[in-house]
Formats: C-alpha cells, structure tokens, sequence
C-alpha cells in the first residue's frame, strides 16, 4: 500500500515524500482512513512505527476542508514538554503546504508568548494538561470549538496521575466530537477512560502489547554497579559511538553521571524534571546536532524524545517499572532503521531485569566483558514485590522515590573483550 491510496490530499502527500516516506505504516494504514471517516479510535502501536503520522495526517487533512475564520478545533494533550514539541514539529512538517496554525504550550516557560499566540487565533493546540489548565484558567483558551480530540500516550498521563486533569479539561470540550486515544497498553484504566470518553470506538492494535521493534538488537552484560560508569565510558570510546542516550533512574543520578563521563572526556548533557525547559531544549539540541555525545535522561524522556537515527541506547539503571524498558529502547531502532539497546545489570538488578525478559518475551543475550567480570550475586528475592499503582508508578518514573544508585567509582580500564554467560 502506499500513501496515494489513503485518500490524503496532494499537499500531504508533497508533505510526507518531503520527509522521505514512501509507504505507509501498519498502524497509518488502518488508522488514516478510520479517522478520515468520522470513526473514535483506540489505537496502540509499537513506538518508532509512526504513531504521531497516523493521527496529523489525518486531523490535517479534516482541517483544511473546512472554510470560515480561523478558530480552535482540534486539541491534541500529551503527558510531556518533549512530547508536545515533538507532535508540534511533525504537524508542522506534514502541514508546510497548508494554510494552518498550530502552538504548543506547556509549562516551565514564560506563559505570557502563549497567551499573545492563542489571542492571534489558531486551528490546532498541542498541549499538557497541566498548561493547559492554567490557560483555562485565565481564560486564555476557548475549548467549546474542538471537534477532534487526541489524547496521546494516555497511559503515561494516567502514570502520572493526570487523569483529574484530564476530566476538568473535558468538561470544556463539547462532547459531540471525534476522539482518538493512543496508549502503550490496553489496561483497565484506559479502557475505563475509552469507555467514558470515546463513542464506539474503533480498537487497532498492530503488534503484541509491550513488544519491541525487531529493528532494535538487545543485550545485557553483568557488571557490578561500582564499575558501570567505567564501562560505559570504555564502551563508547572503544567502539566509537558518536550519539548515545542513557538512561538512569534519578535525577540524582543523571546529573552525577554526566559530569562523571565529562570528566572522563566524554561530552555529555542531563535531561530531567528538575531542568528548565530552556536546558532541556538546549541539551536535546546539542544532542542531535553532535554536539553533545551522551544525553543522560531519566524515564520522562522516554516517551517524547524522537531523535532521528539514533544508534545507541544503553540502560545504565533497570527500569523500576518493566513496562519503562520498552519505552526507554524505543528510542532507537525508530522508522525500520536498526538500533542497538545495551543494559548494565548489576546484582542487585537481577530480578529487576528478569521481570523484563518475561514481559517483552525475546531472548535477550547476556555477557560479561573480560576485565569487569561480576563479583556481586544476584540479591535475594524471597517474595514477589507488592502490585504497584499508578500513582505509585508515577513516583517510580519521575525517580521521586527509587532508592539511589550505590555510588559509581573508577579503576583500570579492562579490554573489554566479550565472553557469553549465563542469563543475568
């Protein structure tokens, strides 16, 4: 199937053969023409299969058949800044030939350019609920003209804990309207908000929940955690990577870990709640222009952060949450090209990462390198941990409450050369 048979209209089709798109993907086959035709969606995707595609397109091209004066009508909420700014970037790529207007707004950013920009007049708004209330409530916003709603990543917005956010802000919207809602995963609590907010919806799954891109080679060595800073700095120098993204479980530890590998003559950023929004955008800009070699982020960044061509992701932490390992390697491997996700499993993460494996269901290869051969054993895990809640696992993402890492020292540099070892 190609794009010309999804009944997009020239300018779109100029638009995506601009970004060298030929063919669609499964989730925009069946999604474009659902959404073209009226249809509420609940659609779930692999990340790097064109999610975002699936739904601008569309909402577009609905846009620019209508006549009448420039207002508000379509309403796109995302759970991150990173996010908003990445959907915004892709509409205004796919839109260039069009006579539209889009803003995102978010907050950790002067309020005062937004509320200029939303009195100008535009058709399509890419906001997080949080900012967006706040426009509410100045009454800065009108939401009584939308009539395409797109929540996406709603899983992650009920993670943290917006769902409250997101019934004050419905309230504003009129309730005939399209709706389409994108999530990881079908759970319960998506489908109770499907159930209360979306009219017979259309459900698209095009791949297994939970499962990752065949594009992206996994691995995992077994390394204490005291030598995982030098290992990574020996792995990056060593095979020559120009652009990695690592990803740790705090803030804390994010920041400690950038400057560890500056000092190790790496360039290297932090990315993490705590930034202003002026260093996020700086160090992601540094970061895919080669400037910076190693982002260092924690689990906010890891939906939201599309960077093209990305080679290397390596979990320098386990995830506290498996669910987060999907998202943090889908990173790379995005739109078919191959990717290589690494993950430094120390003991104590045995069972952490073990939980992975069973998740996402692939043979994941492990090794330890000669030279940093482990010495810690596996922790003991005498019971399952206890369910976690949402809001439980919002803390978990942020790093609000996950234990600090031990601290990280240096050594001798081994050779690194690989030898095959049990699972980790």
């Amino acid at each position: 199937m190609s794009f010309d048979s999804l009944g997009l209209k020239a300018e779109l089709l100029r638009a995506v053969g601009e970004q060298g798109y030929t063919r669609p993907t499964p989730i925009q086959e069946k999604a474009i023409p659902a959404m073209l035709a009226g249809r509420d969606l609940m659609a779930s995707a692999q990340t790097g299969t064109g999610k975002t595609a699936a739904f601008t397109l569309p909402l577009l091209q609905k846009l620019s058949d209508q006549t009448g004066p420039r207002k508000l009508r379509a309403l796109i909420l995302t759970p991150t800044r990173e996010l908003a700014a990445q959907v915004h970037e892709n509409l205004r790529a796919y839109g260039r030939h069009l006579n539209l207007k889009s803003l995102e707004v978010f907050g950790g950013v002067n309020i005062n350019p937004q509320m200029d920009k939303l009195r100008r007049g535009i058709d399509v708004l890419i906001a997080t609920p949080g900012r967006l209330i706040d426009h509410i409530e100045r009454g800065t916003v009108r939401l009584d003209g939308i009539e395409m709603l797109i929540l996406d990543e709603a899983d992650r917005m009920l993670d943290m804990g917006f769902r409250p956010a997101i019934d004050r802000i419905l309230k504003h919207v009129p309730k005939k309207r399209q709706t389409l809602l994108f999530s990881a995963t079908f759970s319960k609590e998506i489908s109770a908000l499907a159930h209360q907010f979306l009219k017979d919806p259309l459900r698209i799954e095009t791949a297994p929940p939970n499962s990752t891109v065949e594009a992206i080679a996994q691995k995992a060595i077994r390394v204490d955690q005291n030598r995982k800073r030098e290992l990574l700095s020996w792995m990056i120098g060593s095979e020559n990577w120009r652009q990695v993204l690592v990803f740790t479980r705090t803030k804390h530890g994010a920041n400690r870990l950038a400057k560890q590998l500056e000092t190790d003559g790496l360039s290297a950023a932090a990315i993490h709640g705590n930034k202003s929004q002026g260093a996020r955008t700086k160090a992601l800009a540094g970061f895919k222009q080669g400037k910076v070699r190693v982002l260092v982020a924690t689990d906010i960044a890891a939906r939201g952060l599309d960077i093209d061509q990305l080679p290397h992701v390596v979990n320098y932490e386990i995830p506290n949450v498996p669910e987060d390992y999907v998202h943090r390697i889908g990173r790379t491997g995005r739109a078919g090209r191959d990717g290589l996700a690494v993950s430094l499993v120390s003991g104590a993460e045995h069972y952490q990462f073990e939980d992975i494996r069973k998740l996402v269901k692939v043979a994941i290869p492990t090794e330890s390198l000669d030279g940093y051969e482990p010495t810690e054993q596996p922790a003991r895990n005498p019971q399952p941990p206890k369910k976690q809640g949402r809001s439980q696992r919002s803390n978990h993402n942020s790093g609000a409450r996950s234990s600090r890492s031990r601290n990280e020292s240096g050594g001798h540099r081994g050779r690194g050369r690989s030898r095959s070892s049990r699972a980790a």
